[in-house]
């Protein structure tokens, strides 16, 4: 809501609160929709100013809570103005030959993610953000540097290390550029012929960034950030210790990323989904030292959240389950909801 000065008052406007005369009896109650007629009452009462409702009122779930919010709408446009640079910036890496700056690219990180109060709230405004169709390999890319900073933060990891995961983010699939976009977002499932093309994209990758000179570690992570510890990843099915730490990282964060992303042919899976897909792949595949933290601390982000579960029914949680992470303790009305006792029961909304 917004003060307006009475005079600024046009009908149709809605009020926000009660209006109260200087006896505090109420002149207009709040929701009352204003005419020319409640407005010249407000005149006769001597009322300067009144609170109006403005978008942010009408919100009804969390995504239209945050898009109304006037700080994320700052953090959009940045977003947007700096998406563009670090476009221009890898096209021309790629195109023009020329050398990018690394301090540029984490000035692009800073510029982005100094306006969020918190990481959580970053991940936040990330994950209620639509997507720009034209421009969805870009946007996954500087998505991930994003997220990479804020997971190496909760993984402990030292200063040099996250800066280095964060341009690990910014560089990790730009093998997928030189990729057709038709097939880089298709949204039936690929052709084994397609599939091993977009396979390439590891490769690819790698040979651009170690002919220009970038960070082994960095060029590693590009390599193989689809390598799974249980050997089951490509291209070389390497196992465990053979993949480089951060490709290890980089691997989280490019299923999360994907995860929590909208397309046009679904929308974003909510956390606690996230979680349960995580669980689901198989944590080995990753290594529950690296995935635990993360996802605890996905779930704890929640704590205190509205939310829709299958069975219909809409609650608060109140308690996280740290041995079950999806299934938190609810608080539905008067009742308390101990989603360990509801095997088939699941979150399916963040309300």
């Amino acid at each position: 809501m917004y003060s307006v000065a009475r005079m600024a008052l046009k009908p149709g406007m809605e009020l926000a609160e009660d209006v109260l005369s200087s006896t505090m009896e109420i002149i207009l109650p709040a929701n009352t929709v204003l005419t020319e007629e409640s407005i010249n009452k407000l005149s006769l009462y001597s009322v300067m100013c009144v609170s109006i409702k403005d978008e942010s009122d009408y919100a009804v779930t969390h995504f239209e809570r945050v898009r109304c919010n006037k700080n994320y709408k700052e953090f959009e446009r940045v977003y947007i103005n700096n998406l563009n640079a670090y476009k221009y910036m890898i096209d021309s890496f790629l195109h023009d030959q020329s050398p990018i700056n690394l301090t540029y690219l984490m000035q692009i990180h800073d510029n982005i993610a100094m306006l969020p109060r918190t990481r959580e709230q970053l991940l936040d405004w990330l994950y209620n953000m639509l997507p720009n169709e034209d421009v969805l390999t870009y946007a996954h890319s500087l998505n991930s540097a994003l997220v990479a900073n804020v997971f190496g933060i909760w993984l402990g990891l030292d200063d040099e290390d996250i800066r280095l995961l964060t341009l690990s983010g910014f560089f990790y699939d730009i093998g997928k550029m030189r990729l057709p976009a038709d097939i880089l977002w298709k949204s039936e499932k690929l052709t084994d012929e397609e599939f091993e093309l977009m396979k390439t994209h590891t490769t690819i990758g790698y040979n651009i960034l170690h002919k220009k000179g970038i960070n082994e570690r960095i060029a590693n992570a590009t390599l193989m950030h689809h390598e799974r510890a249980d050997g089951s990843g490509y291209p070389s099915g390497l196992k465990d210790n053979e993949i480089d730490i951060f490709a290890r990282y980089m691997a989280v964060v490019d299923s999360y990323v994907a995860m929590t992303s909208a397309r046009s042919y679904r929308p974003a899976l909510n956390p606690f989904e996230v979680i349960k897909n995580f669980q689901k792949i198989g944590v080995e595949k990753f290594g529950n030292w690296i995935l635990r933290p993360i996802l605890s601390r996905i779930a704890n982000i929640h704590l205190g959240a509205t939310v829709k579960l299958s069975n219909g029914m809409i609650g608060d949680v109140i308690l996280i389950n740290q041995d079950a992470l999806t299934k938190p303790l609810i608080k539905h009305g008067d009742e308390l909801i101990d989603m360990t006792k509801m095997p088939d029961v699941e979150i399916i909304a963040i309300l």
